[in-house]
């Protein structure tokens, strides 16, 4: 899927300040009081906002659909009111009548998830929005985790952040897993006795990555993993490099 194709999927009218308008009405309003019916929600980290100044790349871990508004939800307004949403362009966007929707109500723009994720012509419209001072929220699994742990990480987040030189934000997501998992298209409480419960989930924000000058992605993608793992996720640790030397089985 070529920059063309991206660009004629993006649908940049969900941008404009009667879409914005909308989205946070509808966010806030309207699917926010509909989570707190299934959900208790608790949000760690926004101090980290303090000092930060946008645009930024925000890297959470994905495994339900509920993770988008869940995030978009406990960031601060201002900060909201400036972010979009990769999504994946095979999935997403494949049909207007669902690229439509979740552009207006979640502010996506459509990324490749084909191995050319990163190539320039993928990445043009993802560039302009920067420079346009658009802050990025992107998946680093590119795909929801089946079982709710957290799988390997893509290093497209820290990529994108080193060519603009930005701070990487990491954001752990947990508990939407049992809300929503993959399979359902809404939410759920728990069983409980009289009456079932609402699931907590808890969005935790850590503190800027700032990459080292000689710092690979993959190992700027490890520092966010490690965020993942000490916020209490169960992680897949990267492949262990062949050591110097050492023969080829």
């Amino acid at each position: 899927m070529g920059q063309r194709n991206l660009e004629q999927l993006d649908v940049t009218w969900s941008r404009r300040a009667p879409a914005r308008a909308l989205r946070e009405l509808v966010l806030m309003g309207v699917l926010g009081p509909a989570m707190d019916f299934y959900t208790r929600r608790r949000v760690i980290g926004r101090e980290h906002f303090r000092t930060l100044h946008g645009p930024v790349v925000f890297v959470a871990n994905h495994s339900s659909h509920m993770d988008t508004p869940a995030t978009l939800r406990a960031l601060p307004p201002a900060w909201r009111r400036r972010t979009v949403v990769a999504a994946a362009a095979d999935y997403f966007y494949r049909r207007r009548r669902l690229a439509y929707p979740v552009s207006l109500f979640f502010g996506t723009v459509p990324v490749a998830r084909d191995g050319r994720g990163l190539e320039p012509e993928t990445t043009a419209h993802l560039d302009r929005l920067i420079g346009e001072g658009w802050s990025l929220v992107m998946f680093a699994e590119g795909t929801r985790s089946r079982d709710g742990s957290v799988g390997r990480l893509r290093s497209g987040a820290a990529a994108i952040a080193a060519q603009h030189d930005l701070p990487l934000v990491p954001i752990h997501v947990s508990g939407t897993h049992q809300v929503m998992p993959v399979g359902r298209y809404w939410m759920r409480r728990r069983p409980g006795r009289p009456l079932p419960r609402r699931h907590p989930i808890e969005i935790r924000f850590g503190a800027p990555i700032r990459p080292d000058g000689g710092e690979h992605r993959t190992e700027v993608m490890e520092r966010v993993r490690v965020f993942f793992e000490q916020a209490g996720a169960e992680t897949t640790p990267p492949k262990r490099r062949r050591l110097a030397g050492t023969a080829a089985p």
